[in-house]
């Protein structure tokens, strides 16, 4: 089973979460929070495997509650829950260890198999979103600095998988564009996070862009 922790302000789209996603076999929602305090609690409580996070929530926004949540041990696949996905919020989430955003609008099944992707340790982000997250985010000359830095230490096939991480391809599209097996691409991104300093395939591909790796559009 796929354990769930919703979170929003509003209780109603936490109630609508739970009925959705308890309709599937495989999904189990274990609990609700209201605010990022609350979820952080509940995390440590009920040890989902999934976290669906509001970001503008009060006591403690989504995004404090993201970052306490990642820097705990073992800590669970958090994907955001937005309202704009072309959203400053979403973007700094994704920097602080989300593994991807839904827009609250996402029909039911879709909102199922994404849970179940982000269970399974996939992003979370279509390569259109990642695209127009990107251009509406402001130039960091620091992002981009560091993000430098450890792409040097890459080796030149570990830079052309970072790259398809940054247009957002699955480990099985990878495989076909650099006539690679699933495997050796997994071996390759599970090596990377670790070089990259990155919590999940989603800050990889974040970095891809910083480094210029990946062309913004305009």
């Amino acid at each position: 089973m796929i354990r769930v922790l919703t979170v929003d302000d509003e209780p109603m789209v936490c109630a609508h979460l739970g009925t959705i996603l308890g309709s599937a076999d495989d999904i189990d929602v274990v609990a609700s929070a209201h605010d990022g305090q609350a979820a952080v609690e509940a995390v440590r409580q009920h040890r989902p495997d999934v976290v669906l996070m509001d970001l503008r929530m009060p006591v403690m926004d989504g995004l404090v509650a993201t970052a306490r949540i990642r820097d705990m041990p073992e800590p669970p696949v958090i994907v955001v829950l937005t309202t704009f996905d072309a959203d400053d919020y979403v973007l700094r989430a994704l920097r602080a260890g989300a593994a991807g955003f839904l827009v609250k609008s996402t029909p039911p099944e879709d909102l199922i198999d994404l849970v179940r992707v982000a269970a399974n340790g996939q992003t979370v982000l279509s390569p259109q979103a990642a695209r127009r997250l990107l251009t509406a985010s402001s130039d960091d000359e620091r992002h981009r600095r560091r993000a430098r830095q450890l792409v040097s230490g890459l080796t030149e096939r570990e830079v052309e998988v970072l790259r398809c991480l940054g247009e957002g391809l699955s480990n099985a599209q990878i495989a076909r564009s650099l006539h690679l097996s699933e495997t050796t691409v997994k071996s390759y991104v599970s090596r990377m996070l670790v070089k990259l300093e990155c919590a999940n395939r989603t800050q990889a591909g974040l970095l891809a862009y910083d480094a210029g790796l990946v062309k913004r559009t305009e």
